[in-house]
């Protein structure tokens, strides 16, 4: 049995990054310990694209365009979505994170789940310090792990034919930023 397991730095690696802007004071924070996480693992910021978008709702269909252009080797997805007094909060987490997972498996790309869930700002505010386990720090280091796993495995996939068991193929990747 191989185990693959790597622990270089990411060097050249592409990421995109969603960012909803509901909740700012707490995907704020998200997004910069994202951002710093990356920077950790050698990622520069010109391979770095960041978009923002008005709500968690959003999400998925930016992260499944920013895949499918084949300019990123990994998205990330960050917001906050905090329960309410209305059943809004489980339409939005239930149909964000659907959309989020379709997406990677459509694109064949790592879509990167940092969505906050909480029953309260508090909590929130909590899992988006930076001096603490900050969830957008973690979906930086998960980003780059998968990443270095698809490329590896795309390496060493054949190219596909009629057997629905080969893995999709990334999209060529574009030049120019």
């Amino acid at each position: 049995m191989t185990v693959s397991e790597h622990r270089r730095r990411a060097g050249r690696f592409r990421f995109g990054i969603v960012v909803s802007k509901f909740n700012r004071s707490v995907t704020g924070k998200l997004l910069a310990s994202c951002l710093d996480g990356l920077a950790e693992q050698g990622i520069v910021p010109a391979d770095i694209h960041v978009e923002r978008v008005p709500g968690a709702f959003e999400i998925p269909l930016i992260a499944r365009t920013m895949a499918m252009t084949g300019r990123f080797d990994a998205v990330i997805c960050l917001g906050a979505v905090i329960r309410g007094e209305t059943p809004h909060f489980d339409y939005i987490c239930a149909e964000t994170s659907r959309g989020i997972g379709q997406a990677a498996l459509a694109t064949g790309v790592p879509i990167i789940f940092g969505v906050l869930t909480t029953e309260t700002v508090a909590q929130a505010m909590e899992r988006a310090d930076p001096s603490k386990f900050n969830r957008g720090r973690e979906a930086a280091k998960a980003a780059i792990e998968t990443a270095k796993v698809m490329r590896r495995l795309n390496a060493m996939t054949p190219p596909q034919g009629n057997d629905s068991t080969v893995l999709p193929r990334r999209p060529a990747r574009r030049s120019g930023k």
